[in-house]
């Protein structure tokens, strides 16, 4: 099965770094575990807020998942520091 048209191993694998990429863009400290979790997650958020907004994704394979899932878990820190403030 494949998610955004990269494997589930893949979608960790690439969840992981864009994770990690937004963890050093925003600013915050999680964890490894975190950063799959916001990337994967991200990926995820954004693809359905660009759906409802009828908003072409960035494409399918492995460069696009990593923008989405990027872009996506930016806004899962920011929101997150919204609600804890």
């Amino acid at each position: 099965m494949d998610v955004n048209g990269v494997g589930w191993i893949a979608a960790i694998i690439i969840g992981g770094l864009a994770g990690w990429l937004a963890e050093m863009v925003m600013k915050s400290n999680m964890g490894i575990f975190m950063n799959i979790i916001l990337g994967i997650a991200g990926a995820v958020v954004l693809n359905a807020i660009l759906r409802a907004l009828n908003i072409e994704a960035f494409g399918v394979g492995w460069l696009a998942y990593l923008i989405t899932g990027f872009i996506g878990a930016c806004l899962l820190i920011f929101a997150g520091r919204l609600v804890r403030r």
